[in-house]
């Protein structure tokens, strides 16, 4: 490996986020999800779980390979097969778990803060959006307010948007350790020779 791609990835890992993973709760188009996971890399977020309860599972690491720019290579992922597993287990490791939906409870991301150190957001099917049980199991629940006729963004969009608010919020605070980030160094080293 030359010494420029040495440094860019080293670049990357010390731009990777702590305490933030986004959630994709029955995402039907493996298409929408590869362009969340090229979001995801964008944004330093490393870490995505994908539940598949209702919806057929697919892949995340080989789904859209040209749509997400070759971003599932640099992610890691866990899948479950039910929303109550994967966030009880968020909940146990003290991520405070944030839907995205419209409901007549959520806050607007307009004047939402995100304080909390470790967080889980959650993103629901294109169609259905969150199920009930997600919802129940949130700490809280954003909404993206519209100005047009429509009443949400595509997934991918709406996705994108809460996570770059959040990460703006974030900025620079809440980077990985430096024992963090030379293992997650090592692991890049390796997959870039695949």
């Amino acid at each position: 490996m030359n010494e420029t791609r040495k440094q860019k990835i080293v670049a990357v890992v010390q731009k990777r986020q702590s305490g933030i993973i986004l959630v994709l709760e029955d995402i039907h188009d493996p298409h929408n999800a590869a362009a969340i996971l090229r979001t995801c890399d964008g944004l330093g977020i490393q870490h995505v779980y994908f539940i598949s309860e209702k919806e057929k599972p697919y892949d995340p690491k080989r789904i859209g390979k040209a749509s997400s720019s070759s971003a599932n290579k640099w992610l890691d992922f866990k899948t479950y097969t039910t929303t109550v597993t994967c966030l009880k287990e968020l909940n146990k490791e003290g991520y405070a778990i944030i839907a995205t939906a419209l409901t007549s409870h959520s806050e607007s991301l307009l004047t939402a803060t995100f304080p909390e150190k470790k967080v889980a957001v959650l993103v629901g099917n294109e169609h259905a959006g969150l199920s009930k049980t997600a919802l129940s199991l949130a700490d809280r629940s954003i909404l993206i307010p519209m100005m047009g006729f429509v009443q949400s963004f595509n997934v991918s969009v709406a996705t994108a948007i809460m996570l770059w608010e959040i990460t703006r919020q974030r900025h620079g605070t809440l980077m990985l350790s430096t024992k963090k980030q030379d293992v997650l160094l090592k692991d890049f080293l390796k997959r870039s020779g695949k």
